[in-house]
C-alpha cells in the first residue's frame, strides 16, 4: 500500500508563518525539556520543500455562485 501524501500550497508569507510557528513550538518543547526531533524534521521538510508555479481553479466556488 502506498503512503498517502498531503500537498499544501503556500505563498511566501504563509510559508514564513509556518516556519516561525514550528520554530516557536520547537522553543517551547526545548524549554519544557522535551524532544524536538519531530518538529525539527518538519522544519527541514517545509524549509526545503520544492517550489512550483501553478494556477488554482476554484470549480466548487464557481458552481456555488452559478447556482445562486
Amino acid at each position: 500500500m502506498r503512503e498517502l501524501l498531503h500537498f499544501v500550497a503556500l505563498d511566501e508569507y504563509e510559508h514564513g508563518i509556518v516556519i516561525a510557528s514550528l520554530n516557536e513550538k520547537r522553543n517551547d518543547l526545548r524549554s519544557e525539556g522535551k524532544s524536538t526531533d519531530a518538529v525539527d524534521e518538519l522544519i527541514v521538510k517545509v524549509g526545503h520543500a520544492p517550489q512550483k508555479k501553478f494556477k488554482v481553479i476554484e470549480k466548487e466556488k464557481q458552481r456555488r455562485d452559478e447556482a445562486r
